[in-house]
């Protein structure tokens, strides 16, 4: 991927560089790089001072955190797609004796296992991980905090957890494993478990003075799924574009979609930000754009990678600092941007290359009770259920070849959309999880469950 600044207009570009540079001197970052991703490239790079004397570009390590753990999740959901796990199964099905084995692998990638947001004494992110040779020594004597399943807890060692799963079913060690199967096939290069030059130093920055103090770079062990790799802006602009539209060489657009659909509620103090996570990645939807990606920090380091999929738009930001500016507003700040001043141009419409008349019988006005519906038919074989006005549910719906369809999203997801039919081959009536749709309200033709008064509709009076 090469990075083609003029993608962008003037004006996006200089807005592009104004954000960072406020960030990097309002933070007070030794350095902080960003990038921007459109249509699957990148399409902006930026920096701010310089990385042991030289200026940072795309080529620049830098540590980036818990954005590995959404490489561990890759992993994961591969083997899942292989048939050699399932997300519901325990997790003493596959590494027992954990103490924490009634979890399935759907919670632990979810951070809803109930296990410690971190391990045992001494703190793992300044300390080798040489300290923490087993998994016990990651899990410590009691694993659980909550409940199993009960409520949303960060956790890293349950990302350690993950990362000894994908090393029994795979036979090979995690770093092997990530770099057979994600880096290798996406093109991730500069992406690994230990720095490679050229690379940022990692530096705490003195809260009350303009000071720095080197931080330790700690090989973290049997904790590296949750937070070992190094990585540079170009590369997790392409990471980004694989998020959003995924590759078959890795896993499907529908696999990469699931990582992204909400699986855990918010922490209750993460509700005013509506802030959630999937299958390893976390959602938010700020400015009234759903943001989906992963933040990461480890002392030294802050990284974030922000996706807009319904702009197409991407933003990846790094810095070498221990605290200072807020990635995560810069992120979504930087994808507001290009999304507000070159919006997308959408695709052409296009008519359907067939027409099924079967389909056609469905299309048009509903009614659920007294509420009116609309049923469209669109040239990609879905049809879509949407209320013609004010909100309500809607739901995208996909053929299942039989007749009948299933809801691919919100409440109607997974649910079984039914076409009754009359003796002449007509549509009585739509069946959706046993609600009747109807083509006028309460039709006396249709069976309306609680039947229609035979008087009919009248007035008051």
């Amino acid at each position: 991927m090469t990075t083609t600044q003029e993608a962008l207009l003037p004006g996006t570009r200089r807005a592009l560089l104004h954000r960072i540079a406020v960030a990097q001197a309002e933070g007070r970052a030794p350095s902080l790089v960003a990038a921007v991703v459109r249509d699957g490239q990148a399409v902006w790079h930026g920096a701010r001072t310089s990385v042991d004397g030289h200026g940072p570009d795309e080529t620049v390590q830098y540590r980036i955190g818990s954005i590995t753990k959404t490489f561990t999740a890759v992993l994961v959901m591969r083997l899942r797609d292989e048939g050699l796990l399932d997300l519901g199964d325990p997790l003493e099905k596959y590494v027992p004796g954990t103490g924490a084995g009634e979890a399935t692998i759907a919670q632990l990638l979810a951070h809803t296992a109930g296990l410690a947001a971190e391990s045992p004494a001494p703190w793992w992110e300044r300390t080798p991980g040489s300290l923490r040779p087993e998994l016990s020594d990651v899990l410590g004597e009691q694993p659980l905090l909550h409940p199993v399943g009960r409520r949303h807890h960060y956790s890293n060692p349950g990302y350690t957890v993950l990362g000894t799963l994908v090393e029994r079913l795979r036979g090979a060690p995690w770093e092997e494993v990530l770099r057979d199967e994600i880096l290798e096939p996406l093109g991730l290069h500069r992406t690994s478990a230990q720095p490679e030059p050229p690379h940022a130093g990692g530096w705490a920055v003195h809260p009350w003075a303009d000071a720095m103090l080197p931080e330790p770079t700690e090989d973290l062990g049997r904790m590296a799924p949750a937070g070992q790799l190094w990585s540079t802006t170009a590369d997790l602009a392409r990471f980004a574009a694989f998020l959003a539209r995924g590759d078959d060489r890795v896993l499907s657009a529908e696999s990469v979609r699931e990582m992204r659909t909400p699986a855990a509620p918010a922490e209750a103090a993460d509700v005013v930000d509506g802030v959630t996570y999937g299958l390893g990645m976390q959602l938010q939807r700020r400015d009234g754009r759903l943001l989906v990606g992963h933040s990461g920090s480890l002392p030294g380091f802050l990284a974030n990678l922000t996706i807009s999929v319904e702009d197409d738009v991407a933003a990846v930001v790094l810095a070498n600092c221990t605290s200072g500016p807020l990635l995560g507003a810069v992120g979504a700040d930087l994808v507001r941007i290009v999304a507000e001043a070159e919006p997308r141009i959408p695709e052409p419409w296009r008519p359907l290359r067939e027409v099924d008349s079967t389909v056609l019988d469905l299309v048009g006005q509903w009614y659920w009770g007294t509420h009116a519906f609309g049923v469209r038919a669109s040239a990609d074989g879905l049809i879509t259920l949407a209320p013609l006005a004010g909100g309500g549910r809607r739901a995208r719906f996909r053929t299942n070849g039989d007749g009948t369809w299933t809801g691919l999203e919100g409440y109607y997801a997974g649910e079984l959309l039914r076409p009754v039919r009359r003796p002449d081959g007509s549509v009585s009536h739509l069946d959706l999880g046993s609600f009747v749709f109807t083509r006028q309200p309460y039709d006396p033709e249709a069976p309306v469950p609680g039947g229609v008064d035979p008087e009919g509709w009248r007035g008051i009076g």
